[in-house]
């Protein structure tokens, strides 16, 4: 139990820990100051949420209107119900099928007997990562168009062309696919990280005592990472109603809105296109709130099952 001496030390002992690591705390003042100036002062212009708001005119001179700009919540927008379900669909699709890839390719590379070719995979599936969705979504055109790379080679050889590009039904399934070969391979650097922490003794007992590859897996492997599992799922869960905007705005011409709105380029094209500034805003504010939510839900549920989760209790 902390007493009142044990506060008045601690008092005393915070001048002098500021002194002896001012060359760290100097070295983490221009990323403090970015973390405030871009992420922490655009907060203020939620309140946008709550006007009739006009650029012309600016935040303080616009009209406020309560929470109209909110009715959307209950009116049964079309348009607005559209994008929300897509978004839902898609949240639940990147969660199965996108986020648990980099936990399998982790395994994989880690269960390679060679050190070079381990090596030469991971910045083979790395690199995927550094390009923006510009030219991910431009390659993908190229090699699975109408006039791509792959019906190019059907109709050389007499074959009937695939349609993939362009067709609302596939939509969904192109872009879960775009997003694994853009940023597994990344995701997996935590996970090798965790791997590599694991005590070696404990596989070698396990072998002395003759547990297959599958029991080491099951017993020592799995159980090591579940604790960062969850830790990284429930921080996906502060970001699942973003499922991508640069990705999808730049594919949506094709495949029409109805396939392809989402919430996030549904505020675009209501909020920059559409000038209902405040809507868009109140969406925005919505899903970070819902956010908010899902990660305090979710954490508390874990520490239910005896999990850390992002915060112990």
């Amino acid at each position: 139990m902390r007493t009142d001496a044990d506060a008045a030390v601690s008092v005393h002992r915070t001048p002098r820990r500021l002194g002896r690591d001012k060359l760290l705390l100097l070295l983490g003042l221009p990323g403090g100051l970015a973390l405030i100036l871009f992420h922490y002062v655009p907060l203020l212009g939620n309140v946008i949420a709550f006007q009739d708001y006009q650029p012309y005119l600016g935040i303080l001179e616009s009209s406020w209107t309560g929470l109209t700009n909110f009715s959307f919540l209950v009116d049964g927008n079309p348009e607005f119900i559209n994008a929300l379900i897509n978004t839902l669909v898609l949240t639940l699709i990147q969660t199965v099928l996108v986020f648990p890839v980099p936990l399998v390719l982790a395994l994989l590379l880690n269960s390679l007997a060679g050190e070079r070719l381990k090596r030469l995979l991971q910045s083979v599936l790395y690199l995927p990562h550094f390009l923006s969705w510009v030219i991910v979504v431009a390659l993908f055109q190229q090699m699975l168009g109408n006039a791509g790379m792959l019906n190019t080679f059907l109709v050389q050889h007499d074959l009937p062309i695939i349609h993939i590009i362009g067709v609302p039904e596939l939509f969904k399934a192109l872009i879960t696919s775009q997003a694994i070969w853009k940023d597994a391979g990344w995701g997996t650097i935590i996970f090798l990280a965790a791997l590599s922490r694991i005590d070696q003794e404990l596989y070698e007992a396990s072998a002395v005592d003759g547990a297959s590859g599958w029991q080491r897996l099951w017993n020592i492997t799995l159980p090591s990472l579940r604790g960062l599992f969850i830790l990284l799922l429930i921080l996906r869960l502060g970001s699942s109603l973003s499922v991508g905007f640069e990705q999808i705005i730049l594919q949506q011409g094709p495949v029409g809105r109805d396939a392809s709105e989402v919430l996030d380029t549904w505020v675009y094209n209501n909020g920059i296109l559409g000038g209902n500034w405040g809507m868009s805003t109140a969406v925005g504010l919505v899903k970070g709130v819902v956010g908010v939510f899902l990660v305090i839900g979710a954490n508390k549920l874990a520490h239910v099952f005896g999990e850390r989760g992002v915060y112990e209790k």
